[in-house]
């Protein structure tokens, strides 16, 4: 039986790919930066620290796998964590990967990922694609649009959001587009990707598009009716974004997130290669999706005294 090393099993994307691959036969390791955090996967996936500044161990957890799926990234610079540190570490690990004789590695990226974008986790993505290309390993790059689930934080987000105040903001026109991929299609890309003989991008987008506004409709329509949704400028937004973010104790709207939306960079010009509807699966979720807020700093960087 083979062995892949997921990067990130515990987290969104990483326990999905893992369970794909469980579902599938295969043996799973994971790399993550808290080993120690409660294991969904219990004795069938175990955990080792990234150890990016010991990369004799950290050969060591990647040694005899065949497959690296790398999930790693952060979504803002945050408590010492820049992007540049995550690039630099991402750099790291495909060099390790290599010296254990990984095989392949499948990256998970961003659609429009490009060093030379103006928005620094597009740009970070960017290199992070870069690297992997340079390593000479044979490569899968995954590039999702937005990607929606039950453990997903900005689309629960969003829903929570609309449940809780009478109004919520529409970005500007409204009239930019998105393209939500359902997490377990990802994953189901993701590892057929690592079958494919040639190395390549591809992304992940799911059936259905959607203004912005029509997102945001149709979340309101199955959640909150009364809503109200109201356009605003994208500075307002953001202003209010972070009077929210410190009621909650959390970092609820990024200015460059809301850039990258609204540049249409969680669209994609390749035909859609996921089969879930959101609309199905919001319908199907109703009860549940928006119920509670999820924080972003919480998942990440306080699990520890919020457990």
């Amino acid at each position: 039986m083979e062995t892949d090393v997921v990067t990130g099993a515990f987290g969104f994307i990483g326990r999905y790919i893992t369970r794909h691959l469980l579902n599938s036969g295969r043996q799973v390791r994971t790399i993550t930066t808290h080993p120690d955090k409660p294991n969904p996967f219990g004795n069938a996936v175990k955990a080792f620290p990234y150890n990016f500044n010991k990369p004799d161990e950290l050969i060591e957890s990647l040694h005899g796998a065949s497959t690296l799926y790398n999930t790693y990234y952060i979504r803002f610079e945050y408590g010492g964590a820049t992007f540049k540190q995550a690039v630099e570490n991402t750099i790291t690990l495909f060099d390790c990967a290599k010296k254990a004789g990984i095989k392949k590695i499948v990256h998970i990226s961003v659609t429009y990922a490009s060093e030379k974008s103006n928005l620094p986790y597009f740009a970070g993505k960017g290199l992070q694609e870069k690297a992997l290309i340079g390593s000479k390993l044979p490569y899968s790059i995954v590039r999702p649009t937005l990607v929606f689930g039950r453990e997903d934080i900005l689309v629960n987000n969003i829903a929570w959001l609309i449940r809780s105040f009478p109004l919520f903001p529409i970005f500007g026109s409204g009239q930019y587009e998105v393209q939500p991929i359902y997490v377990e299609d990802l994953a189901a890309i993701a590892a057929a990707s690592a079958n494919d003989s040639k190395s390549g991008t591809l992304d992940a987008i799911g059936p259905e598009t959607f203004t912005f506004k029509e997102f945001l409709q149709l979340i309101s329509s199955k959640l909150s009716p009364n809503t109200k949704l109201v356009h605003t400028p994208p500075l307002m937004s953001i202003f209010l974004g972070k009077i929210i973010g410190l009621a909650i104790g959390d970092i609820v709207l990024i200015k460059e997130e809301l850039e990258g939306l609204m540049d249409g960079l969680l669209t994609s010009k390749q035909a859609p290669n996921g089969a879930t509807r959101f609309s199905e699966w919001l319908e199907a979720n109703k009860d549940i999706v928006g119920k509670a807020y999820t924080s972003e700093l919480g998942r990440h960087y306080r699990w520890r005294s919020s457990s």
